[in-house]
């Protein structure tokens, strides 16, 4: 399972839906989050601070965090685009 959490907020019924396929995965099958957000963010996104803290504490419970920090490799290589011309 692979998800992308980004800054568009979820329905409720949404919400709780992601809950539950992240809930039946627990600990039974791998799965990839990708996220510009840091966890702290994530309330902004689900709306319920219950329900984000469980998910989060799901997807990291036994996970690998990877957390990129510097400049964005898209932007620094659109930007030697413009630069070139």
């Amino acid at each position: 399972l692979v998800l992308t959490i980004q800054f568009v907020p979820f329905h409720k019924d949404g919400a709780e839906l992601l809950f539950n396929v992240i809930s039946e995965c627990y600990e039974q099958r791998s799965v990839i989050v990708t996220s510009n957000l840091e966890f702290g963010q994530w309330n902004t996104v689900f709306g319920d601070a219950r329900l984000t803290a469980a998910l989060v504490d799901r997807l990291v419970h036994h996970a690998h965090v990877l957390a990129f920090t510097g400049e964005s490799y898209r932007l620094r290589n659109a930007l030697s685009g413009v630069r070139s011309s």
